[in-house]
């Protein structure tokens, strides 16, 4: 079967260049060399990280730490409770996703409701706590400034209180550096939580809730000179067309619906609350069977895992590439 590979740079509106391919010689391993020495590595297939979309009741807990390099860090969370404290970044920007619940964000830039789909982000300085109920959600810590590229959907705004039965009480804030990863606090001190609220009142910028426009199969929502995010949807009968970054790591997320990836380092089917990883400069492609969507993070660094692995890919066979063309076609 003949396909298309769009050849990628991360921040690039348009591929720098087309290139088609036979897909089976594609994702085959290479030929045998004619030499008695190994001139390449041995490759490790993708893999996938999984928790789940539902909430599950446990105690309240830090973040789970999934992919993590020097300068990025991502994480899932999941709460039906307070926070425990006030957090204020020192040397990152922090952009979250509603998985699924309801969680109130309160801020010194104001209060906001989140519900599955939102994306916001708490600018570097910014005291902030969480009310989750039932709810999980993602956590990604980028080097300040990040630029938001699309308008919001709502703003935050002053609330008093800012939840139903809320009352000002004893609170800590944790100053960190490090991504706020666990054990790089600086200092943990006594907060007035009525006068951390109050700050809106002196404060020009609010909390932007971004989401997918669904008018568009890709939504950019977030950048900088080395990251992008954004989200992508996905549609049974969708053309089969490879890409490969050049500069990027890509981490996905499946939000919803489910898809088969198809990359030179293997095939895997996501479903919601996957995420996988695939390295920089690797081919790779996906089908669809039912609407779906996912959120896709690229990254010019590398950026590893650390989470334990859920799964592997399989190989690719010419077996298995066959049946998913019979899928599409019977779309």
């Amino acid at each position: 079967m003949t396909v298309v590979e769009d050849i990628m740079l991360i921040g690039a509106a348009q591929p720098l260049r087309s290139i088609v391919r036979d897909e089976h010689q594609l994702l085959s391993p290479p030929h045998a060399p004619d030499l008695p020495i190994k001139l390449w590595r041995d490759y490790p297939p993708l893999t996938v990280v999984h928790f789940p979309q539902e909430y599950r009741a446990q105690p309240f807990a830090p973040p789970r730490g999934l992919y993590e390099n020097d300068e990025l860090r991502v994480e899932w969370q999941t709460m039906d409770n307070r926070q425990p404290f006030y957090h204020r970044n020192c040397d990152v920007d922090e952009i979250s996703y509603q998985i699924a619940g309801d969680r109130t964000l309160m801020t010194e830039l104001g209060v906001v409701e989140h519900v599955p789909g939102d994306f916001s982000l708490i600018p570097r300085g910014v005291a902030h706590d969480n009310y989750g109920r039932t709810e999980s959600h993602l956590l990604f810590y980028f080097p300040a400034p990040v630029t938001e590229l699309e308008p919001p959907h709502r703003v935050s705004a002053p609330a008093d209180p800012p939840f139903p039965g809320w009352t000002a009480g004893n609170v800590n804030e944790a100053v960190t550096q490090c991504m706020g990863a666990p054990g790089h606090d600086i200092t943990v001190f006594r907060a007035d939580e009525q006068l951390l609220l109050n700050q809106v009142q002196h404060e020009a910028r609010r909390i932007q809730i971004q989401r997918a426009n669904p008018n568009q199969d890709t939504t950019w929502l977030y950048s900088t000179k080395n990251v992008r995010i954004g989200t992508v949807g996905t549609n049974p009968g969708d053309e089969r067309r490879y890409r490969r970054t050049l500069d990027a790591d890509e981490i996905q997320y499946q939000a919803s619906g489910r898809r088969t990836v198809i990359s030179q380092r293997g095939i895997v089917e996501l479903g919601p609350g996957d995420f996988v990883r695939v390295p920089l400069g690797i081919a790779h492609t996906e089908v669809s069977t039912e609407p779906g969507r996912y959120l896709k993070l690229l990254s010019h660094q590398e950026l590893p895992q650390i989470a334990e692995t859920d799964r592997d890919a399989e190989a690719c066979t010419p077996e298995r590439l066959a049946a998913l063309a019979g899928t599409v076609a019977a779309q």
